[in-house]
């Protein structure tokens, strides 16, 4: 028996990264996983890495229509969700001289609307009782050069847990939030850096990093599994940083 048999989880941007591995791994421990993303190819070669257990709907969670339309659809399969890992994200990373409109609309319509209306939309279909797990990041308490819009939208992803653990305590519905350290995923081509820069920034920050290293994405999926299961049945409200010591130093 795994520590998630018979429930069902639902992980937004769940066809790469951290959200693959965290759909990989909660498939494993006996959950039926539903993934979201907005390429319909990415999510059928995810499906075929999760096995079984794992269904996908095409969908961006920066635009309401689709989220209302995968409401729609669990509801018309009757679906009951335990858990919530609304984990898609994005944003280009920019100094506060070169920021424009766009990029800004870009970072938040995503990390902030897109964890907003996914949660929203989604919780006439979650049991009372379920577990609900926001990615936010360890750059929400930190001052980093060029990352001012990124960081203050997974601030506001961080708040949004502790308000909704209250809002939603009459359905004893947990919020918790991740916040991963550096853990180099496909996403980090969306940053603006090449593989030079990428492959600097990871050793940079391994250097700087107690752990001596950068994360890998099946080293956060643990860290969900444990705020999505019972085994954090007492946590709440709560954001578990998980990056090896580098924000603490």
């Amino acid at each position: 028996m795994g520590r998630l048999s018979g429930k069902t989880a639902l992980i937004t941007g769940g066809n790469s990264g951290i959200g693959l591995a965290t759909a990989k791994l909660m498939a494993q421990e006996g959950a039926k996983v539903f993934i979201t993303g907005r390429r319909q190819g990415a999510l059928t070669d995810a499906l075929k890495e999760i096995g079984p257990l794992g269904v996908g709907i095409q969908g961006d969670v920066s635009k309401i229509g689709d989220l209302t339309r995968l409401a729609a659809e669990l509801t018309a399969e009757k679906v009951k969700l335990d858990i919530l890992f609304a984990n898609a994200g994005a944003g280009t990373v920019l100094p506060i001289a070169d920021v424009t409109e766009e990029h800004y609309y870009q970072i938040f319509d995503t990390n902030v609307k897109g964890v907003v209306f996914t949660v929203q939309k989604l919780l006439p279909v979650m049991n009372d009782g379920g577990s609900i797990v926001l990615n936010s990041s360890i750059t929400e308490s930190q001052g980093m050069e060029a990352f001012s819009m990124y960081s203050a939208s997974k601030a506001a992803v961080r708040n949004l847990a502790r308000g909704w653990a209250s809002d939603l305590k009459p359905r004893k519905i947990r919020v918790n939030a991740v916040s991963p350290g550096v853990v180099i995923t496909p996403g980090y081509s969306g940053l603006g850096m090449n593989d030079e820069q990428i492959k600097e920034y990871a050793k940079q920050s391994s250097a700087k990093t107690p752990a001596g290293r950068t994360g890998q994405p099946e080293e956060i999926a643990k860290a969900v599994l444990f705020l999505a299961s019972d085994e954090s049945s007492f946590v709440n409200a709560e954001n578990l940083v998980v990056d090896g010591g580098l924000s603490l130093v």
